[in-house]
């Protein structure tokens, strides 16, 4: 990288240019910018998301410190709040969704081969929500409780890189298992999420697309056992079996068999009963795939220590989308670099980084590298030496 460069306009130089444009074209974002393009807006929240920043005035404060550089990091209108928030309400926050879909392609393509703890060729992901609690009287389209808003972020995490592949965000009301609706199956894949997402007619769908699922049983299941095979109890296993659904209506819903795994967790005192559809897995194989979806509870768990998603810059459904779709840019763009430049730090380390030097003129990969230890100096004393070595 050419040290002339400031670390922001390096970081952004990952991004391809003209997919971006493309995006931006492909809904006319730029029609109605007046001075205000929607890079500018990008460039100004992913700022925002790279240095914590909490409101509109305080992105305005601090880039307007950085007058005198803000040509040189791409920036071209000029920024200030009026013009962020006619931004976040006028520019479709489709624009910003699509090209998170073009980072999250480029990603999954570099940590394809990203151990995440199971060996398997198959692409493997876990599904599961979060909710970001809001203020009612701020937004009313987010109705939740009678005195409480909020929205629910959906998403599918690719357990290799732990890059998110698919992201539904809705109010708070709608439940987790209606995803299932619109999520985008891959054949060969493995699907691995909670209890809440049993429903039988919803995971036929898994059946049909060639796909895989691996859940849990939800208690009082109604079902008779075909097979039974023989399990190692010091594994933790108890039981492996080929069942097939006995209730009138979810054997109606899902009327293939399915393979029951009980697994005994003794460190945790728990017992597990997983349902898959897949019998060619080991035992064993199917309790750790499930193990693995905690990854996605840590990546909630992350983006929201690390990235500004709890609370918003604008209160319009389209200011709330294009804050959650840049933060996810953000997260993948970082993951890009992490990969692509070889950088052993964490994401977040790196983030913390980048949030003291985005305006500073150095080697990007120079400023994710640790400082070579200077030799310490030898005590200066006064004092003379009684004896001369």
């Amino acid at each position: 990288m050419d040290s002339g460069k400031l670390v922001f306009a390096q970081l952004m130089d990952f991004i391809p240019r003209h997919d971006f444009d493309a995006c931006v074209k492909r809904y006319g974002g730029d029609s109605r910018s007046r001075g205000f393009t929607c890079r500018d807006q990008f460039l100004s929240l992913a700022f925002a998301q790279l240095t914590f920043r909490e409101s509109l005035r305080d992105i305005e404060t601090c880039l307007r410190s950085f007058s005198s550089k803000l040509y040189h990091a791409g920036f071209r209108g000029k920024v200030s709040r009026s013009t962020l928030s006619d931004a976040n309400r006028a520019h479709d926050w489709r624009i910003y969704a699509d090209f998170a879909q073009v980072l999250i392609d480029r990603a999954r393509k570099i940590y394809a081969n990203e151990p995440f703890g199971v060996e398997m060729e198959q692409s493997v992901y876990a599904l599961d929500s979060t909710t970001i609690d809001l203020c009612l009287s701020l937004f009313p389209w987010a109705r939740f409780r009678r005195r409480k808003a909020a929205v629910k972020l959906h998403t599918l995490l690719d357990l290799r890189g732990n890059i998110p592949t698919f992201v539904r965000i809705t109010d708070g009301k709608t439940h987790d298992v209606t995803v299932l609706d619109h999520l985008p199956i891959m054949p060969g894949a493995f699907y691995v999420m909670d209890r809440g997402y049993v429903d039988f007619l919803r995971l036929y769908r898994f059946k049909t697309c060639s796909a895989f699922f691996v859940t849990r049983a939800k208690r009082g299941l109604d079902f008779t056992r075909r097979v039974r095979r023989k399990v190692d109890k010091t594994t933790g296993l108890r039981s492996d079996q080929t069942i097939v659904l006995a209730g009138p209506k979810s054997s109606r819903l899902y009327p293939d068999p399915l393979r029951r795994v009980v697994y005994y967790d003794d460190e945790n005192d728990r017992r597990f009963v997983f349902l898959t559809n897949n019998f060619d897995l080991p035992a064993p194989t199917i309790a750790k795939l499930y193990k693995c979806r905690w990854q996605i509870e840590l990546f909630f768990k992350w983006i929201k220590q690390n990235l500004h998603i709890k609370s918003f810059y604008g209160t319009s459904d389209n200011a709330v989308r294009t804050q959650v779709w840049i933060a996810i840019s953000v997260y993948v763009l970082v993951a890009l670099v992490k990969k692509e430049l070889g950088i052993e730090r964490s994401l977040g380390e790196m983030m913390q980084i980048l949030s003291l030097t985005l305006f500073e003129k150095t080697p990007i990969f120079q400023a994710f590298c640790d400082p070579k230890p200077q030799d310490p100096e030898p005590p200066r004393s006064n004092q003379l030496n009684l004896f001369d070595l």
